[in-house]
Parts: C-alpha cells; structure tokens; sequence
C-alpha cells in the first residue's frame, strides 16, 4: 500500500476527516497519509492472496478481510489500512466511523517501491505490538517472493522466505499457500515504468 501528502492532525481530528473523506487516510504520531493508487501486480496479488485465503479458511471460523477495512494498533495509536488481514474467532472492532479492526490472526502488506521500508520498518514495530497477531506476510510486487514473519511462543519472530517455486505454510492458521496461487498471472503482465526523478519525463 502506498502513501503521499503527510499532514499533522490529532486523533479525534483524523477520525472526523475519515468519516466524510472520498479517499483513504493512514494516522501515524500526528500524521495523516492520503493513500496513493496501486499497480496492477499490487492489485493482481491482492486478489489471488485474498482467494488463496479464503478457499484454505472455508471450513475454519477465520474471515478473509480486504484493504478498505481499517485496523488499529490501539498500543501505539496507528490506524491503518492492510492489504488483506485474517481474523480467526469473533471480530473485535473500535467504535469508530468507519470501524477499526482490533484483533487480526494475519496482517498482509504487498511491497511497493514508495512504503517497502515503511513495511519492513516502522509499520513492522507497530503491527508486532498486536497481541492478536500469529504472522506478518510481506508479498513481493517485482519478484516472485513471499516473505512471513511468524510469532514463537516466547514472542520471537521467525521470518519464512519463499521464491521462485514451492509453498508457504503459515503455521499460526494451518494453512499452506503455494507461491504459483499467489502470482498467478503475474507473468503476463505488462512491464511497468520505473519511477523517475521529480521533473524528469518517463521515456515513451
């Protein structure tokens, strides 16, 4: 997922500008992030994840959840807007407008060029504080790759990569999601222009 134009606001402020807002805002330490669109690889992962998931999750009280739901991390104040995020048992959610998910089993972020080090980063620090959270996937936009951050018993976190071939299990939902499901399509898609310095053309 990625983001543009920071703007400082307190909390109840955010809260009221994404009650009437047309567009999707991130609240972070006092800043609102108005959320950028998303390339057709980003859009084309989503959904297969999202597909992937639910067909493994069917027959299991867990409910596939997409990016127009709101999460909070209610120890550090983030309200943000995952990719995909799972949730196994009854939803919990604030009393927010729109509402804000409290408890995810699975958080999911598709890499893009602008917020992978905020994924891998910051917005990492904050998601591990989630006591609800068994595991963290970082899905690949460029390459073929699956990344997943996996909760131990004794609050470590065991990182699982997967590339080129082969299947994810995700131990924390007993499920195990090939990397062929996943990007499926992802080949034929057309190649997409690199980002260019502010000022400088794209090369037709």
């Amino acid at each position: 997922m990625s983001t543009a134009r920071a703007l400082r606001f307190t909390e109840a402020e955010y809260l009221a500008l994404e009650e009437t807002a047309e567009e999707r805002h991130e609240f972070v330490n006092g800043e609102v992030l108005a959320m950028d669109g998303a390339s057709l690889a980003h859009e084309l992962v989503v959904i297969n994840l999202g597909s992937a998931l639910r067909a493994r999750l069917a027959a299991r009280p867990c409910r596939v959840f997409g990016s127009n739901l709101r999460l909070r991390v209610s120890e550090t104040g983030l309200y943000t807007y995952p990719d995909v995020s799972v949730v196994c048992g009854p939803p919990e959610v604030a009393p927010t407008r729109p509402p804000s998910l409290l408890n995810p089993s699975l958080v999911v972020e598709v890499l893009s060029e602008t917020t992978e080090g905020y994924d891998r980063g910051a917005k990492w620090h904050h998601y591990r504080r989630l006591a609800s959270l068994g595991a963290y996937l970082l899905v690949n936009t460029t390459v073929k790759r699956l990344e997943l951050y996996t909760r131990n018993a004794d609050e470590s976190w065991t990182v699982t990569v997967i590339d080129e071939a082969g299947e994810l299990l995700v131990p924390s939902l007993g499920i195990v999601l090939p990397l062929s499901e996943v990007y499926d399509g992802f080949d034929d898609l057309p190649r997409e222009p690199e980002a260019h310095p502010e000022g400088e053309e794209t090369p037709r």
